[in-house]
């Protein structure tokens, strides 16, 4: 029995060592593509990597069945495969996406009433705090040794991207008076004055970004450069030091960064100085491992469950034609089951709606569609649900849950962060809050269209509003490439009866939409309306649409910075796109 669980512990092992190669081979290439201006690889090879994942496990799992044949649980010796497989993560660099790994393999071969700790890493083995290699987690810097001008030049000659700056000193001067204008909130300026940057670089669609912090006393100062690329010279778009600036980089609805480090531990550690109000499972998924913030979300909602008493209820909202909705109050996300029956006006498929979901997860985000975690056989506890809430998951999702003895049982369902549903934000904002939303609903909904997705249900309901006040979409039902979709505009009547007519008088296609109808549905208070109609004129015109449509087609990718347009350096330069 020894030397079988050795033997498994080992076929593990050396499974997640494959995927952690292949999937470290794509944020290799992703500094490639950067320098070569080759944003659409990057793009899809993004797509790609993002089921390396259940491929690599899938593959695993079918090897283990073939070289062991294992066909049932075997309880003493998977303990023993537990223990074997910890020992040999002793002075691993990725110990934690080991244990992950690991989970998710023997949640395929069995069956998931072993899903607790007596076979599986449910509380992580191997502390990762102090693992070390060659590569350090940081560079430093010292200006108040060697001037800040020459410092802020060494750390961009550090940088390691293969391509000159199109104006080293320009950019030097624009973060030196960056930090200048930051320091004047410094009080007591030590004489150890430090800068210091993550040693990766983290890249993601047509950009590259430093992550940095300031270092005074005992104080941390966090910041972020982004760098683009202009026809193949480098240069310094930003410096932002904004707390809600450097949060919206790393939100939960834009696409996961690529960053080369082979000690993901370390560099989260970093990430937690740069962005204190961030989770475990945030920064995890941002980078890319998704699997481990899921990992990390569900020991730290656990957690939660055990010093909290409120109940589950019904999501604040417009109930949903296809997900019903609930959450705990006192934790901020909402968790979302595809519903046995829909909506008689509800073309669609449970088959469509996880393939959309999934989809989503794929894209690049733009900042605008919330990335969701998705869970299979969740145990919830019976007696935190509200009467209401349980009855409604009864009547609603009856085939995708079980009451097994103290615990609610949910087959499978999607967790996301939690939002204020647009439609409910705008009755209780301000005149001039209003106006701030209805123009950010706007621009979300041409920022959705730039990376080539058509939302479908652009109803305010659909939309959610985060707590730094952006408007984010959340229901993807409906969502199409936006080459699936055919933009016409109404023909004129011939006949008053066609004028006075309820229904269309002309031919609707299955995917033909008419965006001049979207006026009538979208913004339904006259003066908003009105005003909507001012900002946004081409969303209801067809010929804007065929133009995303034409730009996609193309493979150019539209310019979408994480950050506001007057915080760039200068709004002259433009990004290559291919």
């Amino acid at each position: 029995m020894e030397l079988k669980a050795q033997q498994l512990a080992q076929l593990i092992l050396e499974g997640f060592n494959r995927h952690f190669k292949i999937f470290t081979e794509y944020n290799k290439k992703a500094a490639l593509y950067f320098a070569q201006s080759r944003f659409q690889e990057a793009n899809e090879a993004a797509k790609y990597q993002v089921g390396l994942y259940d491929v690599r496990v899938n593959e695993c799992v079918e090897k283990i069945k073939e070289t062991c044949q294992i066909t049932q649980l075997d309880k003493p010796l998977w303990q023993k495969v537990k223990i074997a497989y910890m020992h040999k993560l002793y002075e691993h660099l990725q110990p934690e996406l080991a244990e992950s790994f690991y989970n998710s393999l023997f949640c395929r071969l069995f069956n998931r009433h072993y899903y607790h700790n007596q076979y599986i890493f449910f509380n992580p083995a191997i502390n990762t705090q102090n693992i070390q290699t060659e590569c350090p987690d940081y560079r430093s810097y010292y200006p108040t040794q060697y001037g800040l001008d020459v410092e802020v030049k060494r750390l961009l000659l550090d940088i390691p991207i293969e391509l000159p700056f199109e104006d080293l000193n320009r950019d030097t001067q624009h973060i030196v008076q960056a930090i200048e204008q930051y320091q004047t909130g410094i009080t007591n300026l030590s004489h150890n004055f430090q800068i210091h940057i993550a040693f990766p670089v983290f890249y993601r669609n047509k950009g590259a970004y430093l992550v940095g912090r300031i270092i005074n006393h005992a104080t941390v100062y966090p910041f972020i450069i982004p760098l683009l690329n202009k026809n193949g010279q480098l240069f310094v778009d930003a410096f932002l030091s904004n707390e809600q600036d450097i949060s919206n980089v790393f939100s939960f609805a834009r696409a996961y960064f690529k960053a080369d480090f082979p000690v993901p531990s370390a560099l989260i550690r970093f990430l937690q100085t740069v962005l204190p109000n961030k989770k475990l499972a945030d920064l995890y998924t941002a980078i890319g491992f998704h699997k481990q913030g899921k990992n990390e979300f569900y020991r730290a909602f656990c957690y939660h469950l055990r010093h909290s008493s409120d109940e589950f209820i019904i999501a604040p909202g417009i109930e949903g034609m296809v997900m019903h909705v609930f959450t705990l109050p006192s934790y901020p996300y909402v968790f979302k089951i595809i519903k046995d029956q829909f909506h008689i006006n509800k073309n669609i498929t449970h088959k469509m709606v996880k393939q959309r979901y999934q989809m989503v997860k794929q894209l690049d985000r733009v900042g605008r569609m919330a990335d969701t975690w998705e869970f299979s056989y969740v145990a919830f506890p019976l007696a935190r649900f509200s009467a209401e809430c349980l009855q409604q998951l009864e009547n609603n999702c009856h085939s995708n849950i079980s009451i097994e003895d103290d615990c609610l049982i949910i087959k499978h369902m999607y967790i996301e962060r939690r939002m204020t549903p647009l439609n409910i934000y705008m009755t209780q904002a301000n005149e001039t809050e209003k106006t701030r939303v209805l123009q950010d609903y706007g621009l979300a909904i041409k920022e959705i269209a730039a990376a080539g997705v058509f939302p479908g249900d652009l109803l305010m309901k659909n939309f959610g509003v985060t707590r730094h006040g952006r408007v984010v979409f959340y229901d993807y039902d409906e969502i199409v490439p936006i080459e699936d979709c055919c933009f016409r505009d109404i023909p004129p009547a011939q006949t008053m009866e066609q004028e006075l007519s309820a229904e269309p008088w002309y031919y609707v296609g299955e995917h033909d939409v008419f965006p001049e109808e979207f006026e009538y549905y979208l913004v339904s208070d006259p003066t908003l309306k009105k005003q909507f109609k001012q900002y946004y004129p081409e969303l209801m015109q067809s010929q804007f649409w065929q133009k995303m449509q034409k730009m996609h087609e193309q493979g150019i990718l539209a310019d979408v910075f994480p950050y506001s347009l007057n915080k760039r350096f200068t709004i002259e330069h433009s990004v290559t796109s291919n």
